[in-house]
């Protein structure tokens, strides 16, 4: 299959991207790449290469579900720049008046 100028547009508009004719050129050589290892894998005999579903044989790849270390209520406020010796203090972003709409 040939890559011409016109099928680049058409990938970039149905991708939403914008390109310059020297980036246009270069996306054309390297489509023209792309085909072509994809051609030499076609002219191998794969007839009994099983497919591959995993990359790995490991079966178990996740950690295991851990409860992080907590802190101390007063250990999270010692940093915060106003507190009440219970909770964050911070300014008040909603106005009481202003909250029905019109």
């Amino acid at each position: 299959m040939k890559i011409d100028k016109e099928m680049v547009d058409r990938i970039a508009a149905l991708a939403y991207l914008k390109f310059e004719d020297e980036e246009k050129e270069q996306i054309r050589k390297d489509l023209e790449k792309i085909l072509g290892f994809v051609q030499k894998l076609n002219e191998l005999d794969t007839s009994d290469v099983e497919p591959l579903i995993y990359l790995s044989d490991s079966t178990r790849v996740l950690r295991e579900d851990t409860r992080p270390e907590q802190i101390s209520r007063q250990e999270g406020l010692l940093n915060a720049p106003e507190t009440d010796g219970e909770y964050f203090l911070v300014p008040k972003v909603i106005d009481d008046n202003n909250h029905s709409p019109k």
